[in-house]
């Protein structure tokens, strides 16, 4: 795997796509791009390459969608670069199909200030394969007990507008009521990884019938449940914009259908993700205690991934988020009990979609749009992404391989870690190009991402 010296997230390129069906409809398309924007859509074969360096690519009959947008990966830089680095993950995201992508502040220093987060951003546009965006923590060092320096941070060159302590909950009910009202002078949103800390102390899977047989301490889904709930409420009184991460229960999509009618601001005030793993895992898996399944949210059973499957095809649920966690090999390959909750996520995302929603019928190619690059971009506030694909749009695209099968692979996925659950499943669907402002990204999927 080669790869060109970077160049910088801010270069624009020409590129011209031909037999491109976009959205999954009709006959195919050619679209030609200048300058980083959609310049020309016509018919397969009538749109001509200017012979000015443009760069071809034959979509081969493939969907053409607006890149992709994760509002939830672990890029692990600063701290453990042994598990991911901003380059390693920005490279697994662009053969994903992802044009930008939002990490998390859980590193080693926390994302809790303008130093840290400026580092983050400016590391992902030097490597330039996607729009890099760093998420701020909630409070200063995840701890629950003091808002960290969010005016600051969004006042940063990062311009930072989604705030989370993910990986822990921000579980001071009058922490999260002032983070939520500052938020909303900043048009930021809080990202809140929701769970009752009280209720799964020592916890390590489902509660439930499993996890019983198996001696592992229960992890109950009223964790989840109540504190959705209670920032539901918050978040109407102040006004404010709430993302729920990584939601795991049919429980929660309860609560949301509940609350998302009743906030002040409209049902798209308060936003939720899904994971593809929940969408597809259950607890069935983690019979042989392999670490590989361990996760938190932790996987449920068959009915509650069957609801969070409705809700995201009613719009209950948001979007898809990969949740993507890598994990160098000593914390992940030991015990169960010690071993580090997280799985990757980012290249295979999309046939975890396919499988889950658009096979059996939940979401078409447009449904897929909406719930992995349109949903999202819109909670992120970001108005270059996710957009239609038309003339005058910024050429931000995935090519994918509808028909293809892959057999999944850790140590071929181009994260540093290889902590993948679908070792050795086979896998609907595959991305085989991606496209940044005009440019190609990656290729084919088995070469290397393309940096301009």
């Amino acid at each position: 795997m080669t790869e060109q010296d970077a160049g910088g997230a801010r270069d624009h390129g020409s590129v011209l796509i031909t037999n491109a069906v976009p959205y999954g409809e009709g006959d195919p398309v050619d679209v030609r791009t200048v300058n980083g924007v959609i310049a020309e859509i016509g018919p397969a074969g009538s749109v001509r390459d200017p012979g000015d360096g443009t760069d071809v690519l034959d979509a081969a009959g493939g969907v053409l969608l607006p890149g992709f947008v994760d509002l939830h990966t672990h890029l692990r830089e600063p701290g453990r670069e042994d598990a991911e680095t901003v380059r390693s993950g920005a490279t697994a995201a662009a053969l994903g199909g992802y044009t930008a992508v939002f990490a998390m502040a859980n590193t080693d220093p926390v994302a809790d200030n303008a130093l840290v987060t400026e580092h983050v951003w400016r590391a992902g546009r030097q490597v330039g394969l996607v729009d890099v965006h760093p998420v701020g923590a909630v409070t200063v060092g995840l701890d629950g007990a003091k808002l960290a320096e969010l005016g600051t941070m969004a006042d940063s060159a990062a311009a930072v507008r989604i705030f989370s302590d993910d990986g822990r909950c921000v579980d001071d009910p009058l922490i999260m009521r002032r983070a939520l009202e500052y938020s909303r002078a900043l048009d930021a949103v809080i990202a809140q990884h929701a769970e009752e800390p009280r209720l799964t102390a020592g916890a390590q899977a489902h509660e439930g019938e499993r996890a019983a047989r198996l001696g592992l301490t229960g992890w109950p889904s009223s964790a989840e449940e109540s504190i959705v709930a209670r920032d539901c409420i918050l978040a109407a009184h102040a006004g404010a914009r709430l993302h729920v991460c990584h939601v795991s229960t049919e429980g929660t999509t309860d609560v949301l259908r509940w609350a998302k009618p009743r906030h002040p601001g409209g049902p798209a005030a308060i936003s939720a993700e899904v994971t593809p793993h929940h969408l597809l895992l259950t607890d069935e898996r983690l019979t042989g205690y392999d670490p590989v399944n361990k996760v938190n949210p932790p996987l449920r059973t068959s009915s509650d991934a069957e609801a969070l499957a409705g809700a995201l095809a009613e719009g209950v649920i948001d979007c898809v988020a990969t949740d993507h966690a890598p994990h160098a090999v000593q914390d992940k390959d030991t015990e169960w009990a010690a071993a580090r909750p997280g799985m990757l996520g980012l290249q295979t995302a999309l046939s975890v979609v396919v499988r889950t929603m658009l096979r059996p019928g939940l979401l078409d190619w447009r449904g897929v749009a909406r719930v992995m690059s349109e949903r999202p971009a819109e909670i992120a506030r970001l108005p270059d992404q996710g957009r239609p694909i038309e003339v005058g749009e910024p050429a931000n695209l995935a090519v994918v391989d509808q028909d293809a099968e892959w057999t999944v692979r850790g140590a071929e996925l181009a994260s540093i870690a290889s902590n993948t659950p679908y070792e050795g499943m086979r896998l609907p669907a595959r991305v085989r190009a991606t496209v940044l402002r005009g440019r190609v990204t990656a290729r084919d999927t088995a070469t290397s991402p393309t940096e301009g």
